[in-house]
């Protein structure tokens, strides 16, 4: 269950990349990810707008070009830096124009497997994108140029993109391969379709779409 409340929203921030060196590489790529499903999500939301266009595509820019650097340079401050004001930009964007299918998916699948959230994005934001890319070619393109594809002109270069960045980085599970079974498919899809992210996806996805979504990841 999600909880959403402005009784939660802190005073200050403090964005610090130095504690962030800590950090194992898997939490880094999970982090990493989740700040690169915000930016998409928030990008392409029905809630999104000229003011959060800005800050979404530099943090896809942000995110594509120093999360591999960082995973083989773990204490460069710059990479972390980097990371570290691509997850601000990307908060800004999703705190004003929420998100859509892929966190609303993974706030389901966390609770049930008990699993990182970032991870969970992973696994489902390629799966994602090919069900809501129809929507607004357009703005996927915009994405793909962002995170330098080789073939950007549809939308099976962004998700091969997509698909390279998690093999690269390690993210090669599939739903099936960490637990998930095809008897758990409804109950997830249809706490998915409660979730208020499902609200701001491009597409207002039935039931049945939703859990064709995750039978595609299994």
């Amino acid at each position: 269950m999600a909880i959403i409340s402005k009784k939660l929203v802190p005073d200050v921030a403090l964005i610090d990349p130095v504690i962030t060196t800590t950090m194992n590489s898997n939490m880094t790529v999970y982090t990493g990810f989740d700040i690169l499903s915000h930016s998409i999500e928030a990008y392409v939301s029905n809630a999104s707008s000229p003011i959060t266009d800005v800050h979404s595509i530099e943090a896809i820019k942000l995110f594509s070009s120093n999360i591999l650097p960082c995973i083989k340079d773990p204490k460069n401050p710059k990479f972390r830096g980097n990371l570290m004001l691509a997850s601000l930009h990307a908060g800004l964007v999703f705190s004003n124009a929420s998100l859509g299918l892929v966190n609303a998916m993974a706030h389901s699948l966390g609770g049930l497997m008990d699993l990182p959230h970032g991870g969970c994005n992973a696994l489902l934001l390629e799966h994602v994108v090919n069900f809501n890319y129809s929507s607004d070619p357009a703005r996927y393109l915009k994405i793909s140029q962002c995170i330098e594809v080789v073939d950007s002109t549809d939308k099976y270069g962004l998700i091969n993109a997509i698909s390279q960045l998690k093999i690269k980085t390690g993210v090669t599970q599939t739903l099936k391969e960490i637990g998930v079974r095809e008897n758990d498919i409804p109950q997830l899809a249809q706490k998915t379709m409660n979730d208020p992210c499902t609200i701001t996806n491009p597409v207002i996805p039935k039931k049945s779409d939703v859990e064709e979504i995750f039978k595609n990841a299994l």
